[in-house]
């Protein structure tokens, strides 16, 4: 960055110490000491177990957010001292989460508002022509943007149904690919971890077979970066999207990261300041609009570096940590958790690939004689556990699972103390042992 101004590095200035490890937690999260109401009266502290919809801010998180707040700027915009640090910050940000994802040299990190929005763009920056190939068991994040440029004509989609196996689902993709007609490019969206079951999904055969039939893949990534480490080079995907809210920083970011052709050659996703390398009047009055070609392209506005910071903290804090040892710890409480669920009559837990598919923290149920609603209420009501009901935002996958009726689902992560899966499995027995 070219300046007069000396910017100090922006972690000696705005990283504040990491807080000490509670007992059994690697990383304690916001809202451990909450205390909520129950019927009868009294409080409980509460178990948040609602992690795969949005999971709290991890205290490191927070307070690296608190400690730069003082040195707020804008970015990209000013010659100031804050807004230089504010600049390099962002910068700086995008580094880390470039490290986060294991991104080749020429990678992009283009930061959006969360999944949903970092999936829309590269639908957005499709070559014309491109066949998109997706399964029906994807978020609406990941099934939406295609199904839309679908009814325009913009796109033709392949929809796939949901697949058994892993075995199945690769040979599914091949059959799919090898059998498109005319066979010009074409892009493959597929989830890591399902945010309804928790298995996690084959992505490095899956992008074998993308690669080996001529198309790129984008990995949904959501839910599994909370839970496991993501290496786009390993991995061999073309792009990852993934949602801060997810990754304990509730900031509003998210990240589309990935191989740059295809977004340098797009139309930029939005139209404003930031996005342009120069605009002029033409001959006719209108303006002329000289777009860059960098990152830069497709993040006009001004920069959420609140939220980019936040990204970056989690990523840093996550790595550090250790994703060995926090799938360690997950398992063990996964264990514990579907043990607990199996012990109880008339329970019966959803999944696609089995018993013994690799699964991340993400659990979902339906118990005999109860409705998902009144289920998940009475848990809050009666236990101070907060969990999720419905169809998840993947209706098309539920319906796969469960011919009708919704269900109840469990998710939990790195700041889940033991006690809270041991009461949620002790709720749930109690609750079906009294009845409706």
């Amino acid at each position: 960055m070219s300046s007069a101004v000396s910017v100090p590095a922006p972690t000696a200035v705005v990283s504040a110490p990491a807080s000490a490890p509670a007992p059994s937690l690697p990383l304690p999260v916001l809202g451990r000491d909450v205390r909520v109401p129950v019927a009868g009266g009294g409080e409980v502290p509460y178990a948040a177990l609602d992690y795969a919809a949005s999971a709290p801010a991890l205290q490191r998180v927070w307070d690296d957010v608190a400690a730069y707040a003082p040195y707020y700027g804008s970015v990209h915009r000013g010659a100031g001292y804050l807004s230089q640090l504010s600049t390099e910050l962002f910068e700086n940000s995008r580094a880390t989460v470039a490290a986060f994802l294991g991104c080749r040299p020429d990678d992009q990190v283009v930061f959006t508002r969360s999944t949903t929005d970092s999936l829309n763009l590269l639908a957005a920056a499709l070559p014309a022509g491109t066949r998109v190939f997706v399964f029906e068991t994807e978020h609406h994040a990941a099934l939406l943007p295609w199904a839309r440029r679908a009814e325009t004509g913009e796109t033709p989609v392949t929809w796939l149904d949901a697949p058994r196996s892993h075995a199945q689902t690769v040979e599914t993709l091949e059959r799919a690919l090898a059998a498109r007609e005319p066979y010009g490019p074409a892009l493959v969206c597929v989830t890591g971890a399902s945010n309804v079951t928790g298995e996690v999904w084959p992505v490095r055969e899956l992008a074998a077979a993308a690669h080996a039939h001529g198309a790129r893949i984008v990995l949904d990534a959501a839910q599994l970066a909370p839970h496991r480490a993501v290496d786009i080079a390993e991995l061999d995907v073309d792009w990852v999207a993934f949602s801060g809210h997810k990754l304990y920083a509730p900031f509003g970011a998210g990240v589309l990261a990935g191989r740059a052709d295809w977004l340098r050659a797009a139309e930029p996703y939005l139209a404003g300041g930031g996005a342009t390398r120069s605009v002029r009047r033409d001959a006719s009055g209108a303006p002329a609009v000289e777009w860059f070609d960098t990152v830069a392209r497709h993040e006009a506005g001004s920069p959420n570096v609140i939220g980019a910071h936040a990204v970056a903290s989690a990523c840093r804090a996550l790595s550090e940590a250790g994703f060995e040892r926090l799938a360690a710890r997950e398992d063990v409480l996964l264990r514990r958790l579907r043990e607990g669920l199996a012990a109880v009559p008339g329970v019966r837990v959803l999944s696609l690939f089995g018993e013994d598919a690799p699964r991340v923290g993400v659990v979902s149920f339906v118990v005999d004689g109860w409705e998902s609603s009144a289920f998940a209420a009475a848990l809050s009501a009666e236990y101070g556990i907060g969990v999720r009901d419905g169809l998840f935002c993947a209706h098309p996958l539920v319906r796969a699972l469960l011919a009708e009726g919704s269900a109840v689902r469990v998710s939990f992560g790195v700041g889940t103390p033991d006690e809270h899966i041991e009461r949620f499995v002790r709720a749930v027995g109690e609750l079906v042992r009294r009845g409706v």
